[in-house]
């Protein structure tokens, strides 16, 4: 991408009003789901960590936070498929309750990867969410059991989730045109 198409503005995809009503659904859900229950969330990063922390405000049961940093992309607009463990959290999951706090799934790949990675570690139960689900892109059955909003195939940026380590810091979730 050319310095000029950077510091381009991307296009609202979906208003931050849009999403923080979203949330407040997906939270009324997820404390009605483990009510009695404590849940360990795993960030996923460094694209979810402000889904995941407007999120876990929301959400009325006990929990424990915990951050595992993965990588497929790289600078690039499509998934390598080829997933990189940057950061593993520490704390043993055997018997806890996790749910998986994702920004984006494209591919599935890198979720399929995560939880298979997860359920090896023996938890009561794993389940996923995601801000946002692209159906159209997915290369393998992944099943998502929160999903903020369903996409086609715009490259998304905004709400934590980055180009190139830009547009982290967007209110809203905006996409980038592709192509000329």
């Amino acid at each position: 991408m050319p310095t000029s198409e950077k510091t381009k503005q991307p296009k609202i995809l979906i208003p931050d009003v849009k999403l923080h009503a979203r949330l407040a659904e997906i939270a009324q859900e997820i404390s009605h789901d483990y009510r009695g229950k404590e849940i360990v969330a795993i960030c996923i990063l460094k694209g979810s960590f402000v889904f995941f922390s407007d999120l876990i405000r929301l959400i009325d049961v006990p929990m424990t936070c915990e951050f595992l940093g993965v990588s497929s992309y790289g600078n690039k607009m499509v998934s390598s498929g080829e997933v990189k463990v940057t950061l593993d959290i520490n704390e043993p999951l055997e018997n806890k309750h996790v749910i998986v706090f994702d920004d984006i799934v494209d591919s599935g790949l890198t979720l399929t990867y995560i939880m298979n990675s997860l359920r090896a570690r023996n938890p009561a139960s794993v389940k996923s969410c995601a801000l946002l689900l692209k159906p159209e892109c997915l290369k393998t059955e992944v099943e998502v059991d929160y999903v903020g909003f369903k996409i086609g195939k715009e490259f998304v940026v905004g709400y934590g989730i980055d180009y190139a380590g830009q547009f982290r810091g967007l209110p809203y979730v905006g996409y980038i045109e592709q192509g000329h």
